[in-house]
């Protein structure tokens, strides 16, 4: 049976490979223009299951991400960190030194910056998406470019390499998030992503953190998000080893409960591989 997974990009980009790397050859890829459209599309029912990226190594969180999952009623079921090699492509025929043009989304240029200045006469533009490059060049046959995406995106759009794993650092990771309208309970290797808000006191945040402490659960992650509409006001976002049908998880939530004026639970999920 195939599953159905909304993905934002075009085909080729890098959430279609974790995608497909996370559900195997059952899943049918479902392109979004946007990250909402990715959430509406689970939350409508028209797929079963999305897959958007929280988090990178290099570049730190996505931001507008973590608000739509405290916006939208759906929840993590799974996660995937995903090694990125960007790859330079270009038309067959189009030699390197024809090159003018680079086009590609602002986090692949920053993070094949180091190469892509070895490149004399060179211009860089930012694009929408990886993928949504090298189909462009596809599409318009543009023989002075080349984009920055994945070896998927060449073999989608019929491009040549021209040079593989231009990325400054090898150590380019990036965490995906699995949402679902329906939860799951995490069989083995349990972890739960949770956001909170508490009052603007001295202590107040240390208290809820101590929830965790005394329960002897680790907090993998913490950050913050500036709440829309409210200047100075924060909610904080916490990763935790651990889920909430465990007897310690449970006496943590009650504890922070204590000292949250609001907690949303965003997920429970089997914590991540690592795909290269």
């Amino acid at each position: 049976m195939s599953i159905s997974v909304s993905f934002q990009g075009e085909h080729g980009a890098f959430s279609e490979q974790a995608a497909l790397s996370y559900f195997g050859p059952r899943a049918v890829t479902v392109p979004c223009a946007q990250f909402r459209d990715v959430f509406d599309a689970v939350r409508k029912r028209r797929v079963r299951f999305g897959i958007v990226p929280v988090e990178n190594s290099l570049f730190g969180s996505i931001a507008q991400n973590y608000d739509l999952l405290l916006e939208y009623p759906l929840t993590i079921v799974g996660e995937l960190k995903l090694r990125i090699r960007h790859c330079l492509l270009a038309l067959p025929g189009v030699p390197l030194k024809k090159v003018r043009h680079v086009f590609s989304h602002p986090q692949a240029l920053g993070q094949s910056d180091r190469f892509l200045r070895t490149l004399p006469g060179v211009q860089v533009h930012q694009f929408y998406d990886t993928a949504g490059a090298a189909k462009m060049l596809a599409d318009e046959g543009r023989t002075d470019a080349a984009a920055v995406a994945s070896l998927q995106a060449a073999a989608h759009y019929g491009l040549r390499v021209l040079r593989k794993g231009i990325e400054t650092d090898r150590r380019n990771y990036t965490r995906f998030a699995v949402l679902s309208a329906e939860p799951r309970v995490p069989r083995r290797r349990p972890k739960t992503t949770l956001a909170f808000k508490t009052a603007h006191t001295p202590g107040s945040l240390a208290a809820c953190l101590a929830a965790f402490a005394e329960q002897e659960i680790d907090l993998l992650k913490i950050e913050s998000r500036p709440i829309v509409g409210s200047p100075w006001e924060y909610v904080f976002y916490v990763d935790i080893d651990s889920a909430p049908h465990r007897p310690r998880c449970a006496a943590a939530l009650r504890g922070l409960r204590r000292h949250a004026s609001f907690i949303k639970v965003l997920g429970s999920y089997e914590a991540g591989n690592v795909v290269h």
